[in-house]
C-alpha cells in the first residue's frame, strides 16, 4: 500500500486534539455552524422531506435527523439524509485550491457517529478537521475527469475518516477503512447540474452513509486491496493520482482553514460575475425594463453555465442567465431566488434570455490564480458600463466576515427553529469543544423547533 495513504490514515487517526493550533479549532466551528444551516434550510426541499418520511418510516434509533420534527433512525440512515439536505440548495462551503466540498460531506458522518458513540463536541469537532484533511488531500492528489462532479469521491474518503476517527480507529484500520471506502467512491457527473437532476445531492448524501459505514466493515474483518485507493482515482474515476500532493505540509498545513463560504445560493464559479453586475447595478440604478442586454464574459468553465431556461429550481443554481436576472430583479441571489416559482416568473424568464454568456480565452489563461469575470450592461438608451472581477466575493481575496456567515446561520436555522432556538444553537457550537455530549447540540436543536 502506498505510504503517503498510510501516513495520512496515521495522522487523521492518531494526532491529538491539542495538537490542532487553536485559530484551526476556531474556524472548524465556524464551519461546523455554516454547515448546520444549511443542511437545516435544505432539509424542507420537497424531495429531501419526502425521502426523509420514506426511510425514517421503519424506525431505527441512534442519530437524529436535522430537520422538521428531528426524528431519529440508524447513523448511516441520518448521514445520508443530513448530507443529501446539505447538498441541495447550493450553500455549503468548498475548498478554495481543490474541487472539495468538504465539509457538508464529512459534517453528516461526524455529526450521525458522534451522537451515536455518545462523544463529546471536541471528538466531533477533530472528526470535522481531520476528515476535512483526508478529502482535500485526497482531492488534490486526484486527476478528475472533466465532466465529474466531486461529491461522492475524495470527500467521501473524508466521510470514512471522520467515522474512523470517532469509532476510534487506529492508524492501520483507518488506512483499511480508507482503502474500503475507494469500492464505494460514486461517479456523478456536472450534466446532472444543468440538467436539473436533483440526483446530483444523493451523491453527497452517500458519503455520510459511507463514511458511518466503512469504519464497521473494517472491524468486522472486511478486507481490501493495498493500492485501492491508488486504482481508483488513478484509473477508475479519475485519471490520475499523485500520492506525493497528499502529505504536503502535513500538519503544518490545515486544509479546513483554506476554504471558502458562500453567501449566494449558486454555483461558486458564477460569483465573479454576479459581482461585478452588483456593482454595476449599484451604480447604475436601472429600471430592469431600461435593460436591453447584459454580456458576461468568463472562464471556460463558468461560461458553461450559459442555459437561459433552467427546468427547476436546481438547474437554475447552475444558470448565470437565471442568477443575473434574479440579482437584478429580486436585489439578491440568495436561497429565495433560486425556487421553481421564481423560474416560472415571466419577468425573470423574459430578463434570463437577454443574458449572453461567453469564454474569454485569456480570462481562462487566468485560472486557477484568478476565477475572473466581465460584465457588461448595456440600456435601451445606448448607456453601458462594464466591471471586471478577478474573483468572486467570498475568495481569500476578499472573504465574508465572521458576522457573514453568522447572519447566513441564523437565516437558513431560522427556517426550521425558533429565534431562541437559533440563537441556542448559534451558543452551543460556538463552545462545541466543552460540550461533554454532541448530543446536547441535539436536545438544543430539537427543543428549538418552531415558532
Amino acid at each position: 500500500m502506498g505510504k503517503a495513504i498510510e501516513e495520512l490514515a496515521r495522522f487523521a487517526a492518531g494526532t491529538p486534539w491539542d495538537a490542532i493550533p487553536r485559530a484551526i479549532q476556531e474556524h472548524a466551528k465556524l464551519v461546523l455552524l455554516d454547515t448546520l444551516g444549511v443542511i437545516l434550510a435544505g432539509s424542507l426541499q420537497p424531495e429531501v422531506a419526502d425521502l426523509r418520511a420514506r426511510l425514517t418510516a421503519t424506525g431505527g434509533q441512534g442519530a437524529t435527523v436535522y430537520g422538521p420534527g428531528f426524528p431519529t433512525t440508524d447513523p448511516r440512515t441520518a448521514a445520508l439524509l443530513n448530507g443529501l439536505a446539505g447538498r441541495s440548495i447550493e450553500l455549503c462551503e468548498g475548498h478554495r485550491y481543490v474541487s472539495c466540498q468538504g465539509a457538508v460531506q464529512v459534517l453528516p458522518t461526524a455529526l450521525a457517529s458522534a451522537e451515536w458513540l455518545e462523544r463529546s463536541g471536541r471528538e466531533t469537532l477533530a472528526a470535522l478537521i481531520f476528515g476535512y484533511e483526508v478529502a482535500a488531500r485526497l482531492g488534490a492528489g486526484l486527476t478528475a475527469r472533466p465532466l465529474a462532479h466531486q461529491n461522492g469521491q475524495a470527500p467521501l474518503l473524508g466521510a470514512v475518516a471522520a467515522g474512523a476517527r470517532l469509532r476510534g480507529l487506529t492508524g492501520e484500520q483507518m488506512s483499511l477503512a480508507l482503502r474500503i471506502g475507494a469500492i464505494l467512491v460514486l461517479t456523478p457527473s456536472y450534466t446532472n447540474a444543468v440538467a436539473g437532476a436533483t440526483a446530483l445531492n444523493v451523491a453527497g448524501g452517500i458519503s455520510g452513509f459511507a463514511g458511518a459505514l466503512a469504519p464497521e466493515l473494517a472491524l468486522a474483518g472486511v478486507a481490501a486491496q493495498p493500492n485501492a485507493i491508488e486504482e481508483a482515482f488513478g484509473q477508475l474515476v479519475g485519471d490520475g493520482f499523485r500520492p506525493e500532493a497528499v502529505t504536503e505540509e502535513l500538519g503544518q498545513r490545515w486544509e479546513i482553514a483554506r476554504n471558502y463560504f458562500r453567501l449566494r445560493a449558486c454555483c461558486n464559479p458564477t460569483y465573479a460575475a454576479l459581482d461585478a453586475l452588483e456593482e454595476i447595478l449599484a451604480e447604475l440604478r436601472p429600471d430592469p425594463a431600461s435593460i436591453e442586454r447584459i454580456d458576461v464574459a468568463t472562464y471556460r468553465f463558468a461560461a458553461n453555465m450559459r442555459e437561459p431556461d433552467p427546468p427547476n429550481y436546481f438547474a437554475a443554481k447552475y444558470s448565470l442567465p437565471h442568477a443575473a436576472a434574479a440579482l437584478t430583479l429580486r436585489g439578491h441571489a440568495g436561497y429565495h431566488a433560486f425556487t421553481d416559482e421564481v423560474v416560472r416568473d415571466p419577468a425573470i424568464a423574459a430578463l434570463r434570455r437577454r443574458v449572453t454568456v461567453r469564454e474569454d480565452p485569456e480570462l481562462s489563461a487566468q485560472v486557477p490564480r484568478l476565477k475572473p469575470a466581465r460584465v457588461t450592461v448595456t440600456l435601451t438608451d445606448g448607456r453601458q458600463m462594464t466591471r471586471l472581477r478577478e474573483s468572486a466575493r467570498g475568495d481569500y481575496q476578499d472573504p465574508y466576515t465572521d458576522d457573514e456567515i453568522r447572519s447566513k446561520f441564523r437565516g437558513l436555522a431560522g427556517m426550521v427553529l425558533s429565534p431562541a432556538g437559533v440563537a441556542r444553537v448559534e451558543g452551543l457550537v460556538d463552545r462545541l469543544d466543552t460540550l461533554p455530549r454532541l448530543g446536547d447540540l441535539v436536545v438544543a436543536a430539537r427543543a428549538g423547533r418552531g415558532a
